[in-house]
């Protein structure tokens, strides 16, 4: 496996359709039991998974081995993967088991409020733009405190959508929920951001 400090500077694209049909090849390879293309799938999905663990537990060293771990279980269940298209879902899926079973275990306090906040630039927020919010620390740091508000399961449903902007159906399998209760989720989510953000960004109730 390559190694997870590099991967963290990998950036974190989009397949293209002539890229997805070379994952469906690269799938049935892993399964077949080539090491070079479950490595090669590794490589390509590892950041976007790493991502997710370290927004989850908000601590890289965690990250790192529980990314190691989703990988480890994934290449003993490609066979179960029923839509290859899905890859990247099915593996957050695992990452997100992988995360519930570790808290569980270890007794791990998540820290939600953190400075790392980019991804809810693009939430539904009160003026200013998200454009003006990037350039403004106070903003940040207003951003992060909202975060910490959020439970930690309605916060991981705002960032698969946001940030990873998978579609509200492959959020359901990732989070083990109903369609409608993403959504509900979601959108409650931004709720508390907007309520929480509101009074320090001229939106509050006077």
């Amino acid at each position: 496996m390559a190694p997870l400090l590099a991967l963290r500077l990998l950036p974190v694209e989009e397949d293209a359709p002539d890229s997805r049909e070379g994952q469906h090849a690269l799938v049935r390879r892993a399964r077949a039991g080539d090491a070079t293309a479950f490595r090669a799938l590794f490589e390509r999905h590892a950041p976007t998974v790493w991502r997710f663990l370290k927004d989850s537990f908000r601590d890289e060293a965690a990250a790192d081995e529980a990314t190691q771990e989703t990988f480890v279980r994934a290449h003993t269940r490609l066979t179960a993967l029923r839509d290859e298209d899905r890859l990247s879902s099915w593996l957050l899926g695992i990452a997100r088991r992988v995360f519930l079973e570790t808290r569980r275990v270890r007794g791990i306090r998540v820290d939600l409020a953190s400075e790392d906040t980019e991804a809810l630039m693009e939430a539904e927020l009160p003026s200013p733009t998200p454009e003006d919010l990037l350039l403004d620390h106070e903003t940040e740091v207003l951003l992060a405190e909202a975060l910490g508000h959020l439970r930690e399961e309605r916060r991981s449903a705002l960032l698969l959508r946001i940030d990873h902007g998978l579609p509200y159906e492959e959020i359901a399998s990732v989070m083990g929920w109903t369609i409608p209760k993403v959504k509900n989720e979601i959108h409650r989510a931004r709720l508390q951001l907007r309520e929480h953000l509101a009074p320090h960004l001229g939106g509050g109730r006077s």
